[in-house]
């Protein structure tokens, strides 16, 4: 089957939506689907680490990203009139069994492919929460969610968020993981336990939380930021010259797993609109317990599997003590990182792959009935 995949987000430019779409594409690549992922992203021909990321993802961009607010952050789409026209240009010569898109009521490339008409659609929602765009423009949008012919979200926040607005029936496909990536975590990684942070520095990601968080744990504990963002520098400047935080930056993905497996635990600060939470399943992934805020969108593939220490949102002092926890108390740090792993291993990108293959055929159905 030859499958055409949008992506609204620049492939450069990290992002769950991002890691989603190359991990899922290079898993149908694996069971023998020929695949294209058209986004945006620059059209130069010279050779830069962006580009040769690009290429390496199968993607054919479409033009140079923006930032654009969304969500309280600052999502990296290309919302210009060239890049849409370049966009259906590329889906109508591609000849595509199906088009998967991917986020398609965003601001971006994946509105203008909804209107090609040559292919059948499989949609795929990841934002949950509250979005203006869906309350402002619930009527022009459900109308052309009916070119849709089947629609996927991540997780069940996602699905109510788009119902909601949009209408229709959703399935819940959740978010896959490289499993094959992940080495078996040491047995006791050296120097003093680390917290790590993975994500943007943003103030709806909760880095401000966890930051009064660390400063209540007394001892030589660490706390290890990736990232980068608008908060950076005011967040430096709140911690002084406190050694005990360490600035990464933005890592690789190989960096980021070695991170994933020498950290004591991963923290995810957030204080809300988040749909799923996949840096929580590369850390189950990777053997390392994770302490979370108790958010819908988390929850929702944890359940009750004890792969999660939960705590109240912006609340420093229960987040403080559930990492001290699990710092501290081995036999529940153990516990949690055998739940995560048996989490994780029922959210691989081959098994996401193959359940796709049968929403595929499911729009592939639809379409002709339609038609």
């Amino acid at each position: 089957m030859r499958v055409g995949v949008v992506c609204p987000y620049d492939l450069a430019r990290p992002g769950g939506v991002q890691g989603q779409v190359v991990g899922l594409a290079a898993a149908l690549r694996c069971l023998g689907h020929e695949v294209e992922v058209i986004a945006p992203g620059r059209l130069s021909t010279a050779s830069t680490a962006a580009t040769t990321a690009m290429a390496e993802a199968g993607c054919r961009p479409v033009g140079r990203s923006i930032a654009v607010p969304v969500n309280g952050s600052l999502a990296p789409m290309a919302p210009h009139p060239s890049a849409a026209w370049r966009t259906r240009t590329v889906i109508r010569r591609g000849r595509f069994d199906v088009l998967h898109v991917h986020e398609p009521m965003a601001a971006s490339i994946t509105l203008p492919a909804l209107t090609t008409g040559v292919a059948p659609i499989v949609a795929t929602f990841h934002a949950a929460g509250e979005r203006t765009p869906y309350r402002l423009f619930a009527r022009p949008l459900r109308r052309l969610a009916e070119r849709i012919d089947h629609r996927v979200a991540v997780s069940q926040p996602a699905a109510d968020l788009a119902a909601r607005y949009l209408g229709g029936s959703y399935e819940v496909l959740f978010n896959g993981v490289d499993l094959g990536s992940y080495s078996p975590r040491p047995a006791a990684p050296a120097g003093p336990p680390a917290i790590l942070f993975v994500g943007r520095h943003e103030p709806r990601k909760g880095l401000e939380v966890l930051v009064r968080a660390h400063a209540l744990l007394p001892g030589a504990v660490e706390l290890w930021v990736a990232g980068e963002g608008p908060e950076t520098e005011r967040l430096r400047r709140a911690v002084g010259s406190d050694r005990r935080v360490r600035w990464l930056g933005r890592l690789s993905e190989a960096e980021k797993r070695r991170r994933l497996a020498e950290a004591a635990v991963l923290c995810a600060p957030s204080l809300g609109g988040e749909s799923f939470g996949v840096v929580l399943l590369e850390a189950m992934a990777a053997g390392t317990p994770v302490v979370a805020s108790d958010l819908l969108g988390y929850r929702s593939f944890v359940g009750g599997s004890g792969a999660a220490v939960f705590v109240p949102p912006g609340d420093a002092a229960a987040l403080a003590q559930g990492l001290a926890r699990v710092i501290h108390d081995q036999p529940l740090a153990e516990r949690t990182r055998r739940a995560g792993s048996l989490v994780a291993r029922q959210f691989s990108f081959d098994a996401l792959a193959r359940r796709y293959e049968e929403q595929y055929e499911h729009a592939r159905a639809h379409a002709a009935t339609r038609s």
